[in-house]
């Protein structure tokens, strides 16, 4: 799937990145609790969280992540766009719930087998 179509599906605002919409993506998670991230997260290219604080970012470029979709509408600071940008992760925000976001990305066969899909 590609970004692009995470935006529409989620109906998100980009905030910046524009340049990687078309950035195919195969599989996401969703935390508001970095370590977790840290520590589970295995070749996930997009991040779905409500938490806003610069270690979102800071933890998202250390796992190789290229997306980060703020849910609840949350909106992260100038700086952390500005961040964002230097580690070339696009960054979007969204008024779905964490639970929604992820339900449509899932059902619109992000992160599922090729066969179950």
């Amino acid at each position: 799937m590609k970004i692009i179509d995470i935006k529409d599906l989620l109906d998100a605002e980009l905030l910046c990145g524009e340049d990687l919409l078309d950035t195919e993506v195969y599989s996401a998670c969703c935390s508001d609790m970095m370590s977790d991230v840290l520590a589970y997260v295995k070749d996930q290219g997009v991040l779905l969280t409500g938490l806003v604080n610069s270690q979102v970012i800071r933890t998202a470029s250390m796992m190789d992540m290229v997306c980060i979709v703020f849910v609840r509408n949350k909106a992260p600071s100038e700086e952390m766009i500005e961040l964002a940008k230097e580690c070339g992760i696009v960054i979007m925000r969204s008024e779905n719930r964490a639970f929604e976001a992820s339900g449509k990305l899932y059902l619109a066969g992000l992160g599922r087998c090729p066969e179950d899909v």
